[in-house]
């Protein structure tokens, strides 16, 4: 007989007892029963993950436990972990969000964490806005990919990969050049 393990795992993000196990039936009787290993982050140590590989451990640092003079710290290991655990920047910008929702820091303690961490706020400010210019540049080669679509028809691929590496100024300039153009080749001209 071929069997699989499975160990389910519920994590908790809020203080209290919770229940192990899970009954799912009706009147006439239980069909299924789950019984689960329960995990409340806030009694977890914040401290105990701070240099975790596990990048789940490292976003959640801040439900974890911590006393209130630790929190810019818990802040600043959660980023770090983010920064180096994450290549995808889509997600690093998701899981920056709720880093951010769970941390809540007051406006205080967000300047107290940019002087004491500036490293940190100047790696995730290029990030964030290399992550814009690239989504701009992107949105840039749409545009204008579709313009020179509906203008001269289908195009070949070479040109699509040509509009897709452009730089922002480029596809400005070929998208000033679609309006007075009367074949694809005025556009890409010097």
């Amino acid at each position: 007989m071929n069997t699989q393990r499975v160990v389910p795992v519920v994590v908790f993000l809020h203080r209290g007892d919770f229940p192990t196990k899970l009954s799912l039936g009706g009147d006439a009787g239980t069909y299924l029963n789950f019984h689960f290993l329960a995990y409340a982050l806030p009694r977890i140590p914040a401290r105990e993950h701070f240099e975790s590989p596990n990048l789940v451990a490292r976003l959640n640092l801040p439900n974890m436990a911590y006393g209130p003079e630790e929190k810019l710290e818990v802040y600043a290991q959660a980023m770090r972990g983010l920064t180096t655990l994450e290549p995808d920047p889509e997600r690093r910008i998701k899981y920056l969000d709720f880093i951010d929702i769970y941390a809540a820091l007051d406006e205080n303690e967000r300047i107290v964490y940019r002087q004491r961490y500036p490293e940190e706020v100047a790696k995730m400010t290029r990030f964030a806005e290399r992550f814009i210019e690239e989504g701009i540049g992107q949105g840039e080669a749409r545009v204008l990919l579709r313009q020179l679509t509906l203008k001269f028809g289908p195009l070949p691929e070479p040109v699509r990969a040509r509009i897709e590496s452009a730089d922002a100024d480029t596809l400005l300039r070929w998208s000033e050049r679609v309006l007075t153009a009367d074949h694809l080749d005025e556009v890409f001209g010097s």
